[in-house]
């Protein structure tokens, strides 16, 4: 049990709030918003529905707060490391390597959470939709601000969007079955053609 947390009624919860948040991210993540029902959600927590819905007011709230879970933790790419590159074919390799690594990592599911989810969904979903967008243009910004030392500031739009689409794309086929060997081959192919284009310019086609 989580202690001094307590529900929206004022009662202590009888479960550990934290670890549920967890759980319900491991699941999400695994299986998608749709593939996850709140019966499959309370019985991995171990609660109830009632419980449930007065902790996170809806499975769309469980959602969000599972999404902001990964992203604060296991979802982040090493951006810091990409600064420490002496050029953008490096920063570049770093990047794309590092996002390889989290997608394949043997602790944890396969794919992002955030490039992968919700492509497409029900109707009566798309709000969280429209904010699984929102957040995977965040990963485009994040992309152009790691990058701006190094390319030309009107290339770095058009680079950071081609990598963001690669990056997605190493995703979904890591949650496909390929190998980190068989993802690496990307990263070889987009270095090969950004070797053969003067830094500064625009995204390899």
């Amino acid at each position: 049990m989580e202690h001094g947390s307590k529900s929206r009624g004022g009662r202590p919860w009888s479960f550990d709030r934290e670890q549920a948040v967890e759980t319900a991210m491991r699941l999400f993540w695994r299986h998608g918003y749709e593939g996850v029902s709140v019966g499959d959600l309370t019985k991995a927590i171990g609660i109830a529905p009632p419980s449930l819905y007065a902790a996170f007011g809806s499975k769309a709230g469980l959602y969000e707060e599972a999404l902001a879970r990964y992203e604060g933790s296991v979802g982040l790419l090493d951006f810091a490391a990409v600064a420490q590159a002496r050029d953008l074919p490096q920063a570049v390799r770093l990047l794309l390597e590092a996002a390889v690594g989290a997608v394949t990592h043997p602790d944890r599911e396969r794919g992002c959470m955030i490039s992968s989810g919700m492509v497409a969904c029900h109707p009566d979903h798309a709000a969280l939709a429209r904010g699984l967008a929102a957040r995977r243009e965040g990963i485009r910004r994040d992309i152009v601000q790691a990058l701006r030392p190094f390319a030309d500031a009107e290339a770095l739009p058009g680079l950071a969007r081609h990598l963001a689409a690669v990056m997605q794309g190493i995703s979904i086929q890591a949650r496909d079955g390929c190998s980190r060997a068989e993802l690496q081959e990307i990263v070889e192919d987009v270095m090969a053609g950004l070797g053969r284009r003067p830094a500064g310019t625009q995204a390899p086609q």
